[in-house]
């Protein structure tokens, strides 16, 4: 060790320089008139000091992140953050290299999805891909409801339920946002997103307005009244052509007839009634001039009272080609002021399709129905609510029937790491995410729940090797501070 004196004033010490070693590191160090050391080298005690102070400050950064990685691995949608570490260089000569301080910043892993899995809960919902739902937090309440302050967040948090005001919310209080819906067409009404809100109003009854039938009739129809005599099959010829089977001739019309199937209609209070439909030939092409066509007559029994039984013709002729293509009508024929006992449904169109219809030989001689609807329904009350795998919220009432009120849309942003993260895993837009862009590329999973991206296994290798880095920073300040100790030692 060497001691030199560099100046003196009055008696005391001005400054002092020496070189102080440790085993075979030496440092120059100068003392001031406070006795207080000044960095002379690259490497003073105080630098080593300040870089490992920043290093335990960096290692119990990266400790916090760590701890609530693995305190929400099981929370719906989290994305763990991990830390990133940078290098700090003070500035130096060309020559001389200066180690320098360490910091630590966090990093999202907003892209990088966790695994999806099944719910017994028809609300949930799981992004498969890329995007986040809409949803609002709720700025207060009026009389229970919830208000909002149009600022919407961002999540993929879907563990959605429908709450008491008929929201649907997630496990973290943040109110899902869609498009609604026109119940008649599924058309979106709008391009505005609202709260998706399910109305506990009465469905309304809906008249029958269109009858869906598709069929196969056979070349040779098994009537009650066919025999082994050609044409015995065919509708009775006192009948053919009249537009009601007046009670009378009910049952030799269902003699010469053959079952087409049945369906409910609806009148406009949505009044039920059951529609019996029947098909009856009228000729063979096979017998020959004047006959070219297989024809048949379509009827609906417009009266089902025991012994007042009547029979309404649908449309007019129903001829098939000798390939068993449908030649005429070709639109769909209406039923002109439709009634079963008494209840009036109004127009009705007989909707057969272009190809709806057709004849082909069959043994049993029946007719093979393939489809068969229509378009009314009684009034209904809304029993539970489903979401689509295409992102619909449908309502599913007491009347049988299944409507889309709402679509609910997935926003993805350009720069999704730098998402603004708020609790309840909702993230913010910033200037470094860009605006949201409704309509991302991935897709909605019905009950299903994405589950957290965090590895309980890689988040305990990183907190043992943190734990190893704070530990060697604590042991070089531990080092440097006895320097320091043995230094002042020296000069008194």
């Amino acid at each position: 060790m060497g001691l030199r004196e560099l100046a003196t004033d009055g008696g005391f010490l001005i400054e002092t320089a020496f070189i102080w070693c440790w085993h075979s590191l030496c440092w120059p160090i100068r003392v001031g008139l406070t006795g207080l050391p000044k960095q002379v080298g690259s490497m003073g005690i105080f630098g080593a000091m300040t870089t490992a102070v920043s290093g335990l400050s960096a290692q119990a950064y990266a400790l916090e992140n760590i701890s609530g990685n693995i305190a929400n691995s099981q929370t719906t949608a989290f994305k763990r953050i991990e830390t990133s570490f940078v290098d700090m260089i003070p500035e130096s000569g060309p020559k001389r290299e200066i180690s320098g301080s360490v910091t630590g910043y966090s990093r999202a892993t907003n892209t990088i999805q966790g695994q999806i899995s099944n719910s017994s809960i028809s609300t949930h919902l799981a992004v498969n891909g890329d995007g986040y739902f809409v949803v609002q937090q709720p700025t207060g309440f009026s009389d229970g409801v919830p208000n909002f302050s149009g600022a919407n967040l961002y999540t993929r948090r879907g563990d959605f339920a429908v709450d008491a005001n008929s929201y649907m919310v997630n496990g973290a209080g943040h109110y899902l946002y869609g498009l609604p819906l026109d119940p008649s067409t599924g058309n979106p009404i709008g391009s505005t997103v609202v709260p998706v809100r399910m109305s506990n109003d009465v469905l309304p009854a809906r008249a029958t307005t269109s009858l869906r039938y598709r069929a196969s009739l056979p070349s040779t129809p098994a009537t009650a009244s066919a025999t082994s005599t050609p044409g015995s099959e065919l509708m009775a010829p006192g009948l053919i052509g009249q537009a009601t089977i007046a009670t009378a001739d009910a049952a030799t019309f269902v003699d010469s007839s053959i079952a087409g199937g049945s369906m409910s209609v609806y009148d406009a209070q949505g009044n039920q009634a059951n529609l019996q439909i029947r098909w009856a030939k009228t000729t063979n092409a096979s017998a020959g001039p004047p006959a070219t066509l297989d024809t048949w007559n379509a009827y609906y029994q417009s009266n089902t009272t025991a012994g007042s039984e009547e029979w309404t013709q649908i449309g007019g002729d129903f001829q098939f080609s000798g390939t068993g293509q449908l030649t005429s009508p070709t639109t769909n024929p209406v039923i002109s002021s439709l009634t079963v006992n008494g209840t009036v449904m109004g127009n009705v169109t007989f909707d057969i399709g272009t190809t709806g219809l057709s004849q082909y030989s069959r043994a049993d001689g029946t007719v093979q129905v393939t489809d068969i609807g229509q378009n009314g329904y009684a009034a209904g009350e809304l029993m539970n609510v489903t979401v689509t795998d295409i992102g619909r919220v449908r309502g599913n009432y007491s009347n049988g029937q299944s409507i889309d009120l709402y679509s609910i849309p997935l926003a993805s942003f350009n720069g999704d790491n730098l998402l603004k993260r708020l609790d309840g895993g909702a993230f913010a837009e910033t200037s470094g995410s860009g605006p949201p862009i409704l309509g991302a590329t991935g897709r909605i999973v019905s009950q299903s729940l994405e589950g957290s991206n965090v590895d309980i296994s890689e988040e305990f290798t990183r907190l043992i090797i943190t734990q190893q880095a704070y530990a060697a920073n604590t042991r070089v300040i531990t080092t440097s501070n006895d320097i320091l100790k043995e230094t002042i030692n020296m000069i008194r």
